[in-house]
């Protein structure tokens, strides 16, 4: 046994955990703990510091539920959400290839299916209603036939399903088959820029940065066809005044849209329109999905 300096025990550290039989928990765990100690020791993390954050976490934990993920909040506001899917995006998907956007804490599985020219907006019907059209295609161009589309937004008030007094009632949001030719259609509300949830251990974080806290107006999207990449993207409306400061780094240049009368090839002439048309990239043989976020019941179920 003998005293250890900081280098000495990082080594020891490492040396305990060499023999974990998972060769990429080992290379990942091993790369965590790395840097876990070089960033304490260069900002000489105080045990007070430390302690601070430990109850930070663990609030952050706390204040996950069925209908609330804290985790992938935080994963989010820090911008490694963000860094993941530009890496994914790096590794796999083409150069046409429509660019990814956030999952987000919002997302949920099984929801409800309406027929192509259907509205996702059922209980809350404010605002102002608008078509999104458009074709799924492969990254050459080619149609993908009957993609599955699941949307997801804010209401006119911006606030999600999962915000409201009866978190358990779909609203908003709705999964839509496209055609032979992988055309769509729908309706829904034009979105609204919306703040974080502001009231929990994340939001204060947040508030104590000195930062505005708010995602620009956007509409969620997560594309899926048989032998293609998953697609989880969203389109952001250029009209929002908080376009270049999202407070998660989710827009890209690319999904910037304006909904407008007068669209060419709108099935609702009617409606202010925008047509978005996405391509799906090849998945590769043994491919992983690209979801950074989940469903929060998929996370912590609710009690049987």
């Amino acid at each position: 046994m003998q005293d250890l300096d900081p280098q000495g025990l990082l080594k020891d550290v490492l040396a305990q955990m060499a023999h974990t039989p998972d060769p990429r928990l080992r290379q990942v765990t091993e790369a965590a703990i790395r840097h876990l100690h070089g960033f304490a020791q260069e900002v000489r993390l105080t045990p007070d510091e430390w302690l601070a954050g430990i109850a930070f976490l663990t609030a952050v934990g706390q204040a996950c539920t069925p209908y609330r993920q804290e985790f992938i909040l935080l994963s989010d506001v820090l911008g490694l959400s963000r860094l993941v899917n530009l890496m994914h995006d790096a590794e796999g998907r083409e150069a046409a290839g429509t660019e990814t956007s956030l999952l987000g804490p919002f997302f949920r599985e099984k929801a409800p299916a309406f027929p192509l020219g259907g509205s996702i907006a059922v209980h809350k019907t404010g605002g102002e209603e608008i078509c999104l059209f458009g074709q799924v295609t492969d990254a050459a161009g080619r149609p993908v036939p009957h993609a599955w589309i699941d949307i997801w937004q804010t209401d006119a008030e911006g606030l999600y399903d999962l915000q409201a007094n009866d978190a358990s009632v779909m609203d908003m949001r709705g999964r839509f088959q496209a055609d032979a030719e992988g055309r769509y259609h729908l309706r829904t509300v034009k979105p609204i820029g919306y703040s974080i949830p502001m009231d929990g251990p994340v939001g204060a974080f947040v508030h104590r940065q000195n930062r505005h806290g708010k995602r620009p107006a956007h509409i969620h999207v997560l594309v899926a066809a048989e032998e293609h990449r998953e697609l989880v993207t969203a389109l952001y409306f250029a009209d929002d005044p908080n376009i270049d400061s999202d407070t998660v780094f989710g827009v890209s240049a690319s999904l910037v849209v304006e909904a407008a009368m007068g669209v060419p090839g709108t099935p609702r002439p009617d409606l202010p329109s925008l047509r978005y048309d996405f391509r799906l990239s090849r998945r590769a043989a043994g491919e992983t999905g690209g979801r950074v976020g989940a469903d929060p019941s998929q996370i912590l179920p609710a009690a049987e």
